[in-house]
């Protein structure tokens, strides 16, 4: 892998992994039962559960993604969360993640986002999948780790 490779997996993986914590922690400092309720009214199965999950996932799987650490298994469920939003609430409003409805003497005022921004955080996981996590990452540190070992135990 080329050095501009690493450093782009890293800046993708900090900007990604901070996007789905952020994301996972606005819905757990607020409190699950709001969301619950968006969950109830756009008819996602299990609403209850899934508000209790989904915040976890972003969280945790954010985190993980952040410090590079099980890259590929954190992104799974990661992806999966994107696809449910995506399909039961961003489809109906479009492909645009920014829609400007009106304008008032306090600036513009948004409708509801589309699906643009699950698309790109689904597109950057696979390429953090397909290509690592890149620099200062654990899942990195630790393949050098066994790489040493190996070559050491070579030398016995």
């Amino acid at each position: 892998m080329k050095t501009t490779e690493k450093w782009a997996s890293l800046i993708l993986r900090l900007v990604i992994g901070f996007g789905f914590m952020a994301h996972g922690w606005a819905k757990l400092s607020r409190g699950t039962a709001g969301f619950e309720k968006l969950l109830v009214q756009t008819g996602v199965p299990f609403p209850h559960l899934t508000s209790y999950v989904v915040p976890y996932v972003e969280l945790l799987g954010g985190l993980a993604i952040f410090i590079g650490a099980l890259t590929i298994i954190a992104a799974v469920p990661l992806i999966a969360t994107m696809i449910v939003a995506m399909v039961t609430i961003q489809f109906k409003y479009g492909y645009s993640s920014v829609k400007t409805i009106g304008l008032t003497s306090n600036g513009p005022v948004f409708g509801p986002p589309g699906y643009e921004i699950n698309l790109l955080y689904i597109a950057g996981l696979i390429a953090l999948m397909l290509y690592g996590p890149g620099l200062f990452s654990i899942d990195r540190w630790i393949a050098g780790r066994k790489s040493n070992s190996t070559s050491n135990l070579r030398k016995l």
